[in-house]
């Protein structure tokens, strides 16, 4: 019979006249960060009923009435992740997941009238930092039209930009802050990568970015032509490729890694 009973509340909806005070708003977070849903109001009286709905059916999760706060949780989406504040009846979920990607519907009833606001909210999977990857067996050197000094060569390779397990993100290369190319995915969990023929001919700042609406993540890829006088081989040409990773996002400090590796032109 309890069990019954706490079931009933869970699909119970507040009917109520919400009339031209019903507005939508769209925020967004990441995974793993908390989120507080505002109702915009100061402080509750102690007749006033704040309700949180969730989903198409406007299922009950939490409310305030009365200064009683109660959550409820029929199928186990949030777990002990919401809270409601006791002046205000903004709803904070702790922890987001994407699976809390919907709409959110609260009622605010008070002796004078009752008012709705409605909140898109979409949870995006945290980032990973994309990688730069190059086989040396993938670079080529060529000769350049003739000029007053001579041929000169001119050396390429290959870069690859990869990130795994994304979704609802763009992939894109830059040289400076020039666009080269870019892809974009709305699929779930899929692995991108985005292709880069590269001249190293004078030092360039490279930079891969997956980025999605509230969040980017950036490897940057300095190249460095020289030739290594001091090699035993006199006609390799050696490049030396500097990485530097750095793991930018919004109220996300630097992640800095450093490594290098050489790419030979035979």
């Amino acid at each position: 019979m309890k069990i019954l009973l706490v079931f009933s509340l869970c699909l119970l909806v507040v009917h109520g006249v919400c009339g031209d005070t019903d507005v939508m708003k769209s925020v967004s977070v990441t995974e793993g960060d908390s989120i507080t849903l505002h109702t915009n109001v100061t402080e509750i009286q102690s007749d006033d009923q704040i309700v949180w709905m969730f989903g198409p059916k406007e299922t009950r999760i939490a409310e305030i009435h009365k200064q009683k706060i109660s959550t409820y949780d029929c199928k186990g989406t949030f777990g002990d992740r919401l809270q409601i504040d006791s002046q205000t009846g903004s709803l904070t979920i702790g922890n987001v997941r994407t699976e809390h990607t919907e709409l959110y519907k609260v009622q605010i009833v008070t002796n004078e009238a009752t008012s709705c606001k409605t909140i898109k909210l979409t949870v995006y999977a945290r980032l990973p930092v994309p990688v730069i990857t190059s086989n040396p067996s993938n670079c080529s050197s060529s000769s350049s039209s003739p000029s007053s000094s001579g041929s000169s060569s001119v050396s390429n390779c290959s870069l690859l930009c990869s990130a795994v397990n994304v979704g609802h993100v763009t992939l894109s290369w830059y040289k400076g802050n020039s666009l080269l190319s870019s892809i974009s995915v709305s699929d779930l969990s899929i692995s991108l990568s985005l292709p880069l023929e590269v001249e190293y001919q004078e030092k360039n700042t490279y930079s891969c970015v997956i980025n999605n609406p509230i969040r980017n993540q950036t490897t940057h890829l300095d190249t460095d032509e020289r030739l290594d006088d001091d090699d035993d081989d006199d006609d390799d040409e050696q490049f030396e490729v500097s990485l530097l990773m750095a793991g930018m996002g919004r109220g996300a400090g630097n992640i800095e890694n450093k490594w290098k590796y050489k790419c030979y032109l035979i």
